[in-house]
């Protein structure tokens, strides 16, 4: 019989290499590393309060401060899955690594990261709106969206400060009037940014990384299929009725927190497998992005239509 544990710890470790390095968003999860994960469906997240400065007494010294952190549980809401079958005359255990790896990556590669990426856009931008941090009604032009993605850059530097990197996210539809601007040239620059351990060259604006994104990912909202009801057999997501489209998304590299979890894929060799003579996959997923309420202010998303 097949080490199938063996297999699917395999496959857990490089499908989640795959999903970091691959989806356009991936630079978000290092920050969980803020997150408590202890397996399943729920994560812990920090809230820290502090006390501001107050005045120094030379007969009594310091005032007294206090510091207060919480941890706020939040569930993974999204917690998504397929099964996959394997003829076993297509694939021997001798070859079975090599095609399960190259079918599960192609799956992962063509469906879960964009999805992936389509749920955290959407999810940032309703936050954004929820929390006063979005603008609409622009559709962009060449002559005016160097000034208008400036200004938006200023909004987020007014509230926090000029010495946050950060990540300017925007379809390529919208990219290419900002790269046919003709006065965007001397702001640019290349530097290497580095995601899941990998390192590219990336175009950046006074500095900040611009990511480039399919615009079907950049919508403001989505409909997650199930799968299994009449119309959303075939899974996956589409773009909502409701949904605006996103111009760009501007954060700091350290407020969206994402975190992605392959749960450990169940793999049955075709004598174990009751269904059929072949091996089956269980693929599962669990999911999600927050934003800190204190990091709010590190955000801001531009929308072509009027809010």
């Amino acid at each position: 019989m097949a080490n199938t544990i063996a297999y699917a710890s395999i496959f857990q470790t490089e499908l989640d290499k795959q999903l970091l390095t691959g989806a356009t968003s991936g630079w978000m999860e290092p920050n969980s590393n803020l997150v408590k994960y202890n397996g399943g469906n729920e994560v812990k997240i920090p809230n820290i309060l502090m006390d501001g400065l107050g005045d120094y007494d030379r007969t009594n010294g310091f005032v007294n401060g206090a510091v207060t952190m919480s941890w706020q549980t939040h569930p993974l809401t999204q917690d998504r899955g397929r099964t996959f079958s394997i003829d076993a005359m297509d694939v021997d255990e001798s070859n079975f690594v090599v095609t399960a790896g190259a079918v599960m990556g192609e799956f992962q590669r063509t469906m879960v990261i964009p999805e992936i990426d389509a749920y955290r856009y959407s999810k940032i931008a309703a936050l954004a709106v929820a929390g006063g941090r979005a603008s609409g009604g622009y559709t962009a032009d060449e002559a005016t969206i160097l000034n208008k993605l400036l200004m938006d850059i200023a909004l987020i530097q007014d509230k926090i400060g000029g010495g946050n990197q950060l990540i300017i996210t925007l379809p390529y539809t919208v990219a290419a009037l900002l790269d046919a601007n003709t006065t965007i040239q001397k702001r640019l620059s290349v530097t290497e940014f580095e995601q899941g351990g990998i390192k590219t060259s990336i175009t950046t604006l006074d500095g900040h990384p611009i990511i480039r994104v399919p615009s079907d990912r950049l919508k403001t909202a989505y409909e997650f299929l199930d799968g299994e009801t009449p119309g959303q057999e075939q899974g996956g997501f589409k773009v909502a009725p409701t949904a605006k489209n996103i111009n760009w998304i501007i954060a700091a590299q350290n407020a969206p927190i994402a975190i992605s979890k392959t749960d450990n894929p169940r793999v049955f060799d075709p004598a174990t497998n009751q269904q059929a003579d072949a091996w089956k996959i269980d693929y599962r997923k669990y999911h999600d992005l927050w934003i800190p309420q204190n990091k709010l202010d590190a955000v801001f998303v531009n929308i072509k239509e009027a809010l």
